[in-house]
């Protein structure tokens, strides 16, 4: 009888390897492609959603996009000076925390401002982000919705009814307030009812020119710099 292969054992130990050797991959890439394009940007992200990076992708196909493994590119980049991959790539590795990502290129620093400050996508809020807005429904039919709809929308919180097989809703109700942290039901009403309050978009916050070395600070907010600062002291003070 042959053996199933749901009884083939798995050697645990490979996968570790398999790891590394993804790791090691990324590293091999991201030193190729500081090799290859002139500049590297340091964005970040709001309202991260990956349908949306793609088409970003998409329209940069002539660059590469590196998002996420942070602490891969930063070893692939070099923390310190002396771990450098060239020279003032620590400097870049500093400002890998969060939702960043890096966009290798050979586009001027005019056209990639000139793209980006453009694109800009809605989509639905999630729980946890700040509503732009208030929302507020009228009390009166809810026609774009099937009787069938009617509990659901009952247990997010909204007083309705069926009247003669229409959901309807029997007061007005306030769905939120201007600067509410949204809970997930809120969110959840706001995406049943077509409010789009997030706001995908990229920001270029740090720039690094292959060909000199320059590192320059592209935007950036208070709290960054406050921190930056902090650091700085610090590194003058252990070279005392």
């Amino acid at each position: 009888m042959p053996k199933s292969k749901r009884d083939r054992k798995v050697s645990l130990t490979r996968t570790p390897r398999k790891g590394l050797e993804a790791k090691q991959a990324l590293i091999a890439e991201l030193r190729r492609c500081v090799d290859t394009y002139k500049y590297i940007f340091v964005f970040s992200v709001a309202n991260m959603r990956n349908n949306k990076l793609k088409d970003v992708r998409n329209a940069w196909k002539h660059s590469r996009i590196f998002f996420g493994k942070n602490k891969v590119m930063m070893v692939a980049l070099g923390r310190e000076p002396s771990s450098e991959y060239k020279e003032n790539l620590h400097k870049v590795s500093k400002h890998l925390r969060g939702e960043v990502g890096l966009l290798f290129t050979n586009r001027t620093r005019d056209e990639v401002d000139e793209w980006f400050s453009k694109f800009r996508e809605l989509d639905f809020a999630r729980a946890g982000n700040k509503a732009p807005y208030g929302v507020s429904l009228d009390t009166g039919p809810l026609e774009q919705f099937p009787h069938s709809m009617e509990p659901q929308l009952r247990q997010l919180g909204l007083p309705t009814a069926l009247k003669k097989g229409v959901v309807t809703l029997l007061s007005d109700y306030e769905v939120c307030k201007e600067g509410d942290v949204l809970t997930p039901e809120q969110a959840r009403v706001l995406k049943l009812f077509g409010y789009e309050m997030a706001e995908f978009k990229v920001t270029m916050k740090f720039l690094w020119n292959s060909e000199t070395g320059d590192f320059q600070k592209l935007v950036g907010d208070t709290a960054e710099e406050e921190e930056e600062e902090e650091e700085d002291d610090d590194d003058g003070s252990n070279e005392d």
